[in-house]
């Protein structure tokens, strides 16, 4: 069983917070590291988000406006060798450059280096590239397929899993945190289509698969996934998380996520109704304010008492357009129907309780 630290690649708005908050729990034996990457991918020398390339006071502002991939790594790796095994949970698309531009190696990872591990620290001094214009594209050699700017041999010393939700429900959610009067806490004022995250945690995940660092095995289900691997076979298993799954039988998923994870499961992970648990997440959330607010103020994972009655694409317009004007429902509709192909094709490797 693997003990390498555990990443839950996913994109905005997927429940995925509320999922963390259950390893959160386990604070003893498990270092949460709540989406550090977007410091880099947003703010740092090394960003190659365009949301706040010509706003340089609203980078400086963040706090993370000297963030690179290599200092992120670095912490994780300080986590990660006290006595505790690392869990972090992020976006795919922060390690992946927009709108399908070609992936190099972020400067400041360009000497790592196989053998390192999750260690980074050992490495030499950071370098960052020294530029009066935007810091993408980067000056730095790219790897065959990898779609990321973090080298292969240290995604190798992860243990992968996903987490994804019908766009359907993550597009309208993450649209409102883009708006007033959300976007005063998130910070975000405009809605970017190209930041729903689909595209790219698909292309994270085959390439996973292509190099055999995933798969053929599924988590919870005795079939193997078809495809052929340039690995020897016994990569971690496949585990997609979907949340209308995770919303509609907690514990059954929670339980086939630590059996294929190496962590111990305990029903007790879905409550955390304690000061210190309390104390532990807003530390943890603070940095992204007006996206974790309902995690935050819960309690528990209680399973829901009825599962989601199904509307056609007219009522969901419609419900948008009342919410947001048409304009908006319209823009939403568009980055929905944009996405669920990439959803669909991560569904079909579900894990099934």
């Amino acid at each position: 069983m693997s003990q390498k630290p555990i990443f839950v690649a996913t994109h905005p708005r997927a429940c995925s917070t509320a999922f963390e908050r259950v390893f959160m729990t386990r604070h003893k034996t498990l270092q949460c590291v709540h989406e550090p990457f977007g410091d880099a991918y947003y703010f740092g020398p090394e960003r190659i988000a365009e949301r706040y390339e010509n706003d340089p006071e609203a980078r400086k502002e963040s706090g993370y406006s000297e963030s690179t991939y290599r200092t992120i790594f670095d912490m994780i790796a300080r986590e990660n060798s006290e006595g505790k095994r690392a869990f972090i949970k992020d976006m795919a698309q922060y390690w992946v450059p927009p709108n399908g531009k070609p992936a190099t190696v972020a400067p400041s990872l360009a000497n790592y280096r196989r053998g390192v591990g999750t260690d980074t620290t050992q490495l030499s001094p950071v370098q960052t590239r020294k530029s009066n214009g935007p810091p993408y594209p980067y000056d730095t050699r790219g790897e065959p397929n990898n779609p990321t700017v973090i080298p292969s041999d240290l995604l190798k010393t992860y243990h992968f899993t996903f987490l994804i939700r019908h766009p359907k429900y993550s597009i309208p959610s993450y649209y409102r945190c883009t708006i007033p009067p959300l976007d005063k806490l998130t910070g975000f004022y405009n809605f970017r289509p190209d930041e729903a995250g689909y595209d790219e945690l698909r292309r994270l995940f085959d390439y996973l698969r292509s190099e055999g660092q995933i798969g053929p095995k599924f988590a919870g289900r005795p079939d193997e996934a078809n495809g052929s691997t340039n690995g020897n076979g016994d990569g971690v298993e496949i585990c997609v998380i979907d949340a209308d799954d995770l919303l509609d039988n907690p514990s059954g998923t929670i339980k086939a996520f630590c059996e294929t994870t190496g962590i111990k499961w305990e029903p007790e992970m879905l409550i955390w109704n304690t000061e210190e648990d309390q104390a532990i997440a807003k530390e943890a959330f603070e940095k992204w304010k007006g996206f974790h607010e309902d995690a935050l103020d819960s309690t528990e994972l209680r399973a829901r008492t009825h599962k989601k009655a199904p509307k056609s694409d007219e009522q969901l317009f419609a419900e948008w357009t009342e919410k947001y004007g048409k304009e908006a429902a319209t823009v939403i509709r568009d980055t929905v129907a944009a996405n669920v192909e990439n959803y669909e094709y991560l569904k079909q490797f579900a894990i099934k309780v």
